[in-house]
């Protein structure tokens, strides 16, 4: 009896079933590696987007308190005291005002740069750092001395001192000269802005008033007739505006140190 042995099964021809049966795993791996691909993209784009859109979302409000109170070594010096304050519509009679800055003091420790009535009034909230520069308006008649005193208090802490200080220490003139003033106690910064007007020929003044007191339509004598009160009261609006719009600001840091 004769036995034969199992011919070796021939190579698929390249045309046949058995030759093109690995294609279809191959295209879909590439398939799988596209769409992977694709996702992954998408999902930097969309990681991207959500990381821009953030950074220009509004900060809430408890954000743009903390960012308040470190404004005075974040924002630029000329963003905080600008070279120029355009005060439109702020002088007797609704006139046009334009105050210049003229002087501008180094950041301070609040002792050297207040008076002791208000070192003791801020005694309950502390105080961090006072800012301060003056402003002589276009006919150079007038001075507005002003200043930022920063504090690392909370809101009702801030919110105690209002009606408790007095008129305020000026940069760039002594008392005797002060005649109308200001002191802002915000109410969404642990920011209190204040302003003091004064003559630019020197002359002094008997008493420095609230500058809403030198604003009645009542109100006599050089002072009021003077426009000082407006003056106080204008510049005074201006740096509390700035203080809020830097705090509320969408990006990450309102400025770049400019101290």
């Amino acid at each position: 009896m004769s036995t034969s042995t199992a011919e070796p099964a021939a190579p698929a021809e390249p045309g046949s079933e058995a030759g093109r049966g690995a294609a279809p795993g191959r295209a879909l791996g590439a398939v799988l590696c596209a769409v992977l691909g694709i996702g992954c993209l998408g999902g930097a784009a969309l990681g991207a987007w959500a990381e821009q859109h953030a950074a220009h979302r509004p900060p809430s409000a408890e954000a743009a308190y903390r960012r308040a109170g470190s404004l005075w070594h974040t924002a630029p010096v000329d963003t905080l005291f600008p070279p120029v304050l355009a005060a439109p519509d702020t002088g007797p009679g609704g006139a046009d005002r334009t105050w210049t800055r003229v002087a501008l003091a180094p950041d301070s420790e609040c002792g050297p740069a207040l008076t002791p009535d208000w070192q003791a009034a801020l005694a309950p909230t502390g105080c961090t750092r006072v800012l301060r520069a003056t402003y002589s308006d276009a006919t150079r008649s007038s001075l507005v001395a002003v200043g930022l005193v920063f504090t690392p208090a909370d809101a009702p802490a801030m919110a105690a001192l209002d009606g408790r200080l007095t008129a305020p220490p000026a940069y760039g003139f002594g008392d005797g000269r002060r005649a109308a003033w200001t002191a802002a106690v915000l109410p969404d910064a642990p920011v209190v802005v204040y302003t003091v007007s004064a003559f630019a020929d020197g002359r002094t003044v008997p008493a420095p008033v609230p500058a809403a007191d030198a604003l009645r339509k009542d109100a006599t004598g050089a002072v009021a007739q003077a426009g000082l009160g407006h003056g106080a009261k204008a510049v005074g609006e201006r740096l509390e505006r700035t203080v809020r719009e830097l705090a509320a600001a969408p990006s990450a840091e309102p400025g770049g140190g400019g101290r």
